[in-house]
């Protein structure tokens, strides 16, 4: 069963974020489009470039109006203590949430059970907490900030504009569709 239109499950945790440890929970959430982006763990090899990535293209998705939130099953203190010991980490200003248990990554159906970690997810959260695009990926196999800002947009766009649709490769002031009987077979 897929958790594209589900509503998130509660889940309630501490993140790291811009030098402070905070809480964070199901209701954060809410009332704003967010990024929830799983990734194996702290002081690896891909994870640091997508996570840099991220940090590199942030203040676009916050002019979107998008929150990010990255989870590891790491705790908090692992993920100040990478803050404090990578240039590459030290420019994330999104909130990093730990995930020591797992029940995040299990409510998001992205836990490695027989290694304790999370494959790479990334989930679009619209402001009533409904996920919009559920991607995972083999831990192998990094991802791009700017691929998934443009399904942002996208998301967003079909949000506001009931009845269209974005085609592949749509991008914000391209065309789109409005899907009818009159275009069965003509595209």
């Amino acid at each position: 069963m897929s958790l594209i239109n589900t509503t998130i499950k509660p889940f309630k945790t501490t993140a790291y974020h811009n030098g402070k440890f905070v809480e964070v929970t199901e209701a954060t959430l809410k009332g704003k489009w967010s990024v929830v982006f799983f990734y194996p763990a702290d002081f690896t090899f891909v994870c640091p470039t997508e996570l840099g990535d991220l940090a590199d293209n942030y203040e676009t998705f916050k002019k979107l109006g998008v929150e990010i939130y990255g989870v590891s099953t790491d705790t908090h203190f692992s993920h100040k203590a990478w803050h404090d010991t990578s240039d590459t980490i030290s420019k994330i200003t999104y909130p990093l949430l730990g995930d020591p248990t797992g029940a995040i990554s299990r409510n998001f159906e992205v836990m490695i059970e027989e290694a304790g970690l999370a494959l790479r997810g990334t989930f679009v959260i619209n402001p009533e907490g409904q996920i919009k695009l559920c991607e995972v990926h083999d831990d192998g196999i990094g991802r791009d900030a700017q691929e998934l800002l443009r399904k942002v947009q996208a998301a967003q766009y079909v949000a506001a504009h009931p009845g269209q649709v974005c085609p592949a490769k749509w991008t914000p002031g391209a065309e789109t569709l409005s899907p009818s009987l009159d275009l069965v077979g003509k595209i």
